[in-house]
């Protein structure tokens, strides 16, 4: 039997699995690379990872937990929210197998990548995750580069956290990466995990970049899934008096690891205003050090 790919919006538990309440593989998404899951852990509960084909970094949401691979046992004492702080994490390999238990209960993000080098298992302290603050006035958000490309080494994947302040967009300018241009942009699927704080709702636009190209307008609430396979994304536009969160996972087969992106023609002006408008001074919404591009 031949499991249709989801569309571009996957609202929350339509692909819940077993213990995690969203799978999203390279299949179900109809690429070749690009994979996220959400493990829900009642407390005292574990569970067990073969890692396969793909490298995976565990990222706590909520809680902590002790991750077991490779003869190492890392402990992550994670956060209480994603609006909460940043969080430490721990990187598995490919062709491993790992444990994930949780004394107190949780939810840990799997973000992961179909990968060829085998890469050793390190832990990530959450003193070492750069946090930058992006864009300026109603544009202002916030982005944990815990597994940016040049920030920590990964095969294939990328993976950063971004926080929105209730009523300003982000992923603005609407920008792409579907296309492999050497020094000028680089070929990435990318998924949008969604959190609104509070039980908000908000909004992300996907508009075509070639004939036929992905079109979407949707409405994300927490659990919420993006799925962009290529076109201009942004903006993801948080609700007044709800900041929103989101977690992107990158990867794709450029034989460099890196986020090289081109602005929509039509909208890449507005990063010309940023230098007279200052960063939104609610941000940041926890430790940084603000350097607006």
């Amino acid at each position: 039997m031949t499991t249709k790919p989801y569309e571009g919006h996957v609202p929350a538990g339509a692909s819940a699995a077993g213990p995690y309440a969203l799978d999203i593989g390279p299949e179900r998404a109809g690429w070749s690379h690009s994979g996220l899951r959400v493990l829900e852990l009642a407390p005292g509960a574990a569970h067990s990872l073969d890692t396969g084909d793909s490298e995976w970094i565990v990222l706590p949401l909520t809680g902590g937990c002790t991750v077991h691979t490779q003869g190492e046992s890392f402990e992550l004492q994670g956060r209480e929210s994603v609006f909460g702080g940043v969080t430490d994490f721990a990187y598995l390999p490919r062709d491993a197998h790992a444990q994930i238990a949780s004394g107190a209960g949780g939810r840990f993000a799997l973000a992961g990548a179909k990968c060829e080098r085998k890469l050793p298992a390190r832990y990530g302290p959450a003193p070492e995750v750069p946090v930058e603050l992006r864009g300026a006035g109603d544009c202002s958000r916030q982005v944990n580069n815990f597994a940016a490309a040049g920030v920590f080494a990964c095969d294939r994947l990328i993976a950063v956290e971004v926080l929105t302040p209730g009523g300003n967009w982000s992923s603005y300018p609407p920008h792409k990466h579907d296309e492999d241009l050497p020094g000028v942009e680089s070929e990435l699927e990318e998924i949008y995990y969604f959190e609104v704080e509070d039980g908000g709702v908000g909004y992300h636009r996907v508009s075509p970049s070639r004939p036929g190209g992905t079109d979407l307008l949707a409405e994300v609430r927490t659990g919420d899934t993006v799925l962009i396979p290529d076109g201009w994304h942004g903006p993801s536009i948080a609700p007044p008096g709800r900041d929103m969160y989101y977690l992107n996972v990158m990867a794709g087969p450029g034989r460099t690891r890196e986020w090289l992106i081109s602005d929509h023609p039509e909208h890449g002006w507005i990063r010309d205003t940023w230098p007279a408008l200052g960063v939104d001074p609610r941000l940041p919404l926890y430790g940084a050090e603000a350097s607006a591009r």
